[in-house]
């Protein structure tokens, strides 16, 4: 006698806002470490924020990541 279990399905938008939770908790708790450590919580945030491709305040685009080819060639750095 096997009971059928009925799936709960979640939108898309539910899913999104999960992530979005989780993603918010997970800078929280690592902005509070950086602090902790005494590094201003300002830098603390703008240091997450790069990490996560994040804007702040009145930053209009995050720094680009050098790893993600839009960066200068070897031969132009040298």
């Amino acid at each position: 006698m096997a009971s059928r279990m009925a799936k709960k399905t979640a939108s898309i938008d539910e899913v999104l806002a999960a992530i979005e939770a989780a993603r918010d908790k997970v800078m929280a708790d690592e902005v509070k470490s950086l602090t902790k450590l005494g590094i201003p919580k300002a830098m603390a945030y703008q240091m997450i924020a790069n990490r996560f491709h994040q804007k702040v305040g009145n930053q209009e685009e995050a720094e680009p990541d050098p790893f993600e080819g839009n960066a200068n060639s070897w031969e132009e750095i040298s």
